[in-house]
């Protein structure tokens, strides 16, 4: 696990604990379902694993849209467990399950909002990240949403990535680390080849045909037809 001092949001510098490896989809996905339902139902939080399942293959919110089984997200939790990055919280009826970020990764409610629409929906701008997060966070302005954004995207530990603009678009979207390097843009489609002018069809077709006629008459003259 790689480990970094920073100063918060808040000023204070405290370490912060990086998973020493890039967390593949389904594992962010259940650290994205943990942190939305923390935020936005904590009467409900934590969430029991049938709970997990259900709040991972949610049809809205989330970009792309999962079909996870329950063996699937058991094993992303184990991993994510040996990471301490994920409780098992006992009691009650049923095992329930807890991120543990706040304290591993040093975030607080700012950061983890932001966070959390990253990891469940990729790549966004940061108007689109202050217009989806009033459930889990009421950004006052913009302002607000870009000033966290810089601190997450701070050395030496950076959680996100300013991408550079798209031809066209306006704004710059950002899009989380923890997954591994991302690319700036989606590659551009191979250009199409040009197409050949009639003409020059039309004459190629002519020496083939003529091509033909030739072999046809040596075979003539060779059976003694001609």
């Amino acid at each position: 696990m790689s480990i970094s001092s920073v100063t918060n949001l808040d000023g204070e510098r405290k370490p912060r604990h990086l998973p020493a490896r890039e967390l593949d989809a389904i594992e962010l996905r259940v650290l994205g379902a943990l942190m939305e339902k923390q935020l936005s139902t904590p009467e409900y939080y934590p969430l029991t694993l049938n709970a997990l399942v259900a709040a991972c293959n949610q049809k809205s919110n989330r970009e792309p849209v999962m079909e996870l089984s329950e063996s699937e997200v058991q094993r992303a939790l184990d991993r994510l467990q040996d990471e301490k990055l994920v409780w098992k919280v006992m009691g009650g009826r049923a095992v329930r399950y807890d991120h543990n970020l706040d304290s591993q990764w040093q975030l607080d409610r700012r950061s983890k909002a932001l966070l959390t629409l990253l990891f469940l929906r990729g790549a966004q701008t940061a108007g689109e990240l202050r217009g989806r997060s009033d459930r889990l966070h009421e950004f006052e302005a913009i302002g607000e949403v870009e000033e966290t954004l810089q601190w997450m995207a701070t050395p030496p530990s950076p959680f996100v990535r300013e991408l550079a603009r798209r031809p066209g678009q306006k704004e710059s979207r950002w899009a989380h680390l923890l997954g591994g390097a991302v690319a700036d843009a989606a590659p551009e489609p191979a250009a199409a080849a040009p197409s050949e002018p009639l003409s020059a069809r039309v004459a190629r077709l002519e020496e083939q045909v003529a091509a033909v006629i030739d072999e046809l008459r040596e075979l003539k003259k060779k059976l003694g037809e001609d």
